[in-house]
């Protein structure tokens, strides 16, 4: 009876044993930060098409949202950073390479890198920003409805182009606009075309100069002088890396310099109805770190436009521009040195 006793204790105190260790092992809920008991950390991929302060300033951005919604750099997050030099092909090599390396979420900052993150994975979730067309880009379908990996912020304000076009066309004497911008970008030319339907309400002329690499924007900008009586730089990322070179002709060809985002008034440009590419960056944070948490799924995330939009005036950059600043400008904009 004895033996008996022992041979049904030893599988029972087995069992006990057996079932404590997987209890041990057992997830805790803790909205995907701890993992196994242990914290766990995240790997972020980020791919950026091309260095300048607007992309910049969106990855400090989303950098802030996901440390706010307790994921920080270090503890439980890992960011690995690539940047494509403005190759396209340089872009698709990054993204298929964060896909064999199994990160949790990639974060596409512009046009070019969330299409070469979409065609690496479907599974993978991806949160782009810094997006002028989405839907055109064929990220989304719509921005009621996001894909089903993906979501994320656009750089396109519904109303900055029709407004930008209405300041130029009300409140200078301008009578034609001069458009640089790289065709092969699918972002610029869906704002070009914006810009167009804009001018239809107005007595502008568009004149335009396209480029293929930044080599090239200040050449773009000579062969419209004596063209354009102002210069309007949309969000085209190879020609605002380059924008101090459109800033030089028109400082001394006397020509204003409209731009599509705030971040290139500090660089020499005179106007923009813009945004903060930092809140959109933070928008975008903040629906990562909801994927991350396991709060919810990309595909249940719409897709959103910036939040915020003004004017804004470089009065420096007016007075090397030749633009004589008009007193009612003063309740509409915000002026910066």
């Amino acid at each position: 009876m004895n033996i008996a006793i022992r041979r049904l204790t030893i599988p029972l105190i087995l069992g006990v044993l057996v079932f404590s260790g997987c209890e041990g092992e057992k997830e805790v809920a803790t909205n995907g930060v701890k993992e196994n008991g242990k914290q766990k950390t995240f790997t972020i991929g980020v791919t950026q098409i091309i260095q300048h302060p607007s992309l910049d300033a969106a990855f400090n951005g989303f950098k802030k949202a996901l440390e706010d919604g307790g994921l920080k750099e270090g503890k439980n997050v890992r960011y690995h950073i690539q940047n494509a030099q403005g190759d396209m092909n340089n872009s698709q090599t990054i993204a298929n390479n964060f896909v064999s390396d199994g990160v949790d979420l990639i974060f596409a900052n512009s046009t070019p890198s969330a299409q070469s993150a979409l065609n690496a994975t479907k599974d993978i979730p991806i949160v782009f920003t810094s997006v002028t067309d989405p839907v055109g880009a064929g990220l989304v379908p719509s921005m009621d409805k996001a894909g089903e990996n993906i979501t994320g912020t656009t750089d396109s304000h519904p109303d900055a182009i029709g407004k930008t076009i209405q300041f130029i066309d009300e409140q200078t004497d301008a009578k034609t606009v001069g458009l640089i911008y790289n065709a092969g970008e699918q972002n610029s030319v869906a704002q070009i075309e914006k810009v167009k339907e804009a001018a239809k309400h107005t007595d502008l002329k568009l004149v335009e100069a396209s480029v293929s690499t930044t080599a090239e924007v200040k050449q773009a900008a000579e062969s419209l002088v004596g063209k354009a009586d102002v210069f309007y730089i949309v969000t085209d990322n190879t020609v605002v890396s380059a924008i101090e070179s459109v800033v030089s002709v028109a400082n001394e060809k006397k020509i204003p310099v409209f731009t599509g985002e705030l971040d290139s008034l500090k660089r020499g440009c005179f106007a923009a109805y813009g945004f903060d590419y930092y809140d959109i960056g933070y928008q975008a944070g903040q629906m990562a770190v909801a994927i991350l948490k396991g709060e919810a799924k990309p595909s249940a995330i719409k897709p959103e436009y910036p939040k915020k939009l003004k004017l804004v005036i470089n009065k420096q950059a007016a007075e090397k521009q030749g633009i004589k600043l008009k007193s009612e400008w003063e309740q509409m904009a915000e002026y910066i040195e």
